[in-house]
């Protein structure tokens, strides 16, 4: 069998420790890679050499990315790809597509994979989904995602919220057209998708206070397309899912944010 991947944690915050702890619970070597904060005195050719060298020196396979959305993502997956390794980025993906298209021609040149996190579309009833209603048409999908506390990254509850149950949406209801979206902190505390046909549901999934292990599935499969199966949750899903939020933006009606 081979050896298990390293992984290379960039960022100190909560997300960083809870992602530490799954992996090393997956029986994985992590190591924190310090000063990953770009200095205002770089430039972003200062900052990915620096980046380079340090995750080179941490002999790790996968850098993970435990940090807000910024600018600095890009800088910190370019760095990640120059320096070989495959890359893990959290949503929302908020990078324009030219963007994501260069990654992932970088990445491709260095046989690098680039994944965004969206462990939600592993629960076991989405999965379900994707085999049941993948490429069936005319139903309509919705979902609810709030949380009793306040936003803590800063980020709409549109974006951090609603990228999860668009995402789900995009892997397993892809054909659906989207209908009510409804997102919120500081809220009773809900999260739920649901499918309707002829205006009936006929499918839903409440995931609240569930305890599957969906980032330890999404671990196995991102290992799984590093070793070259097919893996949906590139850079190409994350802008599909990044440019349905934009509509639903523009569009205005039966979403909340």
């Amino acid at each position: 069998m081979p050896d298990a991947l390293s992984y290379a944690i960039l960022g100190r915050g909560r997300w960083a420790q809870r992602m530490r702890a799954i992996l090393e619970g997956e029986g994985r070597r992590v190591v924190t890679v310090q000063g990953t904060r770009r200095k205002n005195s770089e430039t972003d050719a200062e900052y990915k050499s620096r980046l380079v060298t340090s995750l080179t020196a941490s002999g790790a396979q996968v850098a993970w990315l435990c940090v807000s959305p910024g600018p600095h993502i890009s800088l910190m997956l370019e760095s990640a790809t120059a320096a070989g390794l495959h890359s893990v980025a959290e949503k929302p993906w908020q990078c324009p597509r030219a963007t994501s298209e260069s990654l992932t021609a970088q990445a491709r040149a260095k046989n690098c994979l680039i994944a965004i996190h969206t462990q939600y579309c592993l629960l076991a009833e989405a999965e379900a989904w994707r085999h049941d209603f993948r490429n069936a048409a005319g139903l309509r999908f919705s979902g609810h995602f709030a949380l009793k506390h306040a936003g803590r990254l800063g980020i709409a509850a549109l974006d951090d919220l609603g990228s999860h149950l668009l995402a789900i949406r995009t892997y397993a209801v892809p054909q659906s057209t989207i209908s009510e979206i409804c997102c919120g902190y500081e809220m009773p505390d809900e999260r739920r998708v649901w499918l309707e046909e002829h205006g009936r549901e006929v499918a839903s999934i409440d995931f609240l206070n569930r305890n599957e292990p969906v980032i330890q599935r999404f671990i196995h499969r991102l290992e799984a397309g590093i070793a070259g199966a097919e893996f949906p949750f590139d850079l190409e899903f994350a802008s599909r899912v990044a440019d349905d939020l934009e509509a639903l933006k523009a569009r205005g009606d039966r979403i909340s944010a």
